[in-house]
């Protein structure tokens, strides 16, 4: 999701070394990636630079982005939730509900929209569960989610989530990299990847 928020950068980070293992990383931008991420309003006197405090625990990025000028700062806050189209709201609520665990969001508008729907907890984020015709096709998707559009989702346990899959008959993958991931699909076939983090 951070590659919609800003453009890939071209040049390799320089490190900082600061004796451990979470290493501050810059990366000043260059002038055109710089003319990508102003989107090409003409502010040339000054470069944005983009701190990346990596946790190698967590294999999250804490990103920072120290801002040119303030008036076009329109305070990104964080991801507020994800929509996920279904052929069927019950069939879907049943995976997301029963399987995952996930509770319904009462306060969303579920009868003010022009098609069924359901918004589901996911921390303090939100799954929008939408039942609308699914452009993608059923078929011929990559067995491994990682390799698809997916939404990730931090869990606390990867090994539990195996075993409540194992014992409901769902598959999934393991993360390649062998970090503690799991990938699996939902009754759409829309990819989910569940991260362990502390």
């Amino acid at each position: 999701m951070a590659s919609l928020l800003c453009p890939p950068l071209n040049l390799p980070p320089k490190k900082v070394n600061d004796g451990n293992a979470g290493a501050l990383a810059m990366k000043t931008l260059s002038k055109g990636d710089y003319m990508l991420f102003r989107k090409n309003r003409g502010l040339k006197e000054q470069f944005a630079a983009i701190k990346v405090k990596a946790s190698l625990e967590a294999d999250v990025l804490d990103k920072t982005v120290e801002a040119v000028d303030d008036k076009d700062d329109y305070g990104v806050v964080s991801l507020h939730h994800v929509g996920i189209l279904c052929e069927n709201l019950e069939r879907s609520l049943h995976f997301y509900q029963n399987i995952l665990g996930l509770t319904i969001n009462e306060a969303r508008p579920h009868d003010k929209l022009p098609y069924r729907g359901a918004w589901l907890w996911v921390g303090s984020e939100m799954i929008h569960l939408m039942e609308l015709p699914n452009p993608d096709p059923f078929t011929g998707r990559p067995e491994h989610g990682g390799r698809d559009r997916h939404t990730c989702i931090a869990i606390r346990d990867v090994s539990k989530l195996k075993d409540i899959l194992d014992k409901a008959g769902i598959p999934y993958t393991l993360s390649r990299s062998g970090r503690p991931a799991i990938f699996t699909r939902d009754p759409d076939t829309n990819a989910l990847e569940f991260t362990e983090v502390d």
